[in-house]
Formats: structure tokens, C-alpha cells, sequence
């Protein structure tokens, strides 16, 4: 049984950016919100969302609070800023991030179109 919510994504859009890079569920926002919150390492930071070598299928996807970086892309939607390193970007382009919580855990996962496979773990990809 699963505590997933579908809800409408979010449009993240990098400044000065038309289309948007990735979306993000109310569920997603709402966790980040939440874990802002209640994190002391988090206090005032961006969610930095990131890609890194690893995992079964050759990348694995990166989520964590930190200071913004020189050519950062910065986004910011409901109440909530995402910076997403120029390396990163172009693997996450048009991804949705959802947060899910059921029998096999809870964490951030991420639906990407530019994935051309991944493994069993749900947590790794490869492009």
C-alpha cells in the first residue's frame, strides 16, 4: 500500500529559462518544506538535486542541502529553491521528482525521460 499523492507537478524553471528543466510534486515540495524545517544543516539553503556516477546502471540521482555554487542554475517555485549544477542539468531535463512513501521505504524518485534503463533498486539509471 502506498501514501503516494499524484498531484499536479510544478514547473521548475531556471531564471531566465522558458521551459522548464524538471517538475516537482506538491508531495515532493511539501517533504522539502518539511525537512527544511526540522534539518539543522539545512537552515537557509537551496535543495541542491544532482546527478553522480554510481549505483547499479552507471548514475544515481543526489539530493541534499547546500549553498549555492558560481554557475548554479537556481530555481524557485512554491516557496522552495532548487539549484541544479550545469553538468547535472541536461541528465534531469523534463524529470518529475515525486516523494513516495511505501512498503519498500520513503525517499525522493524521479521519473526521467532521458534514462534509457535502470535496475530493480529504482534508485540508479543509466543514460
Amino acid at each position: 500500500m502506498s501514501s503516494t499523492l499524484e498531484s499536479t507537478p510544478t514547473p521548475i524553471t531556471p531564471s531566465g529559462e522558458s521551459k522548464p528543466l524538471l517538475t516537482l510534486t506538491d508531495a515532493a515540495i511539501e517533504k522539502v518544506k518539511y525537512f527544511a524545517r526540522t534539518m539543522p544543516d539545512s537552515l537557509e539553503k537551496p535543495l541542491r538535486i544532482f546527478i553522480q556516477g554510481g549505483g547499479c546502471s552507471g548514475f544515481q540521482y543526489g539530493f541534499t542541502f547546500d549553498e549555492k555554487k558560481e554557475n548554479d542554475l537556481v530555481i524557485e517555485a512554491s516557496g522552495i529553491t532548487v539549484v541544479v549544477d550545469p553538468q547535472s542539468a541536461p541528465y534531469l531535463k523534463d524529470s518529475k521528482v515525486n516523494y513516495v512513501e511505501d512498503f519498500r521505504g520513503a525517499g525522493f524518485s524521479v521519473e526521467n525521460p532521458n534514462s534509457t534503463g535502470g535496475c530493480g533498486c529504482g534508485k540508479s539509471f543509466s543514460a
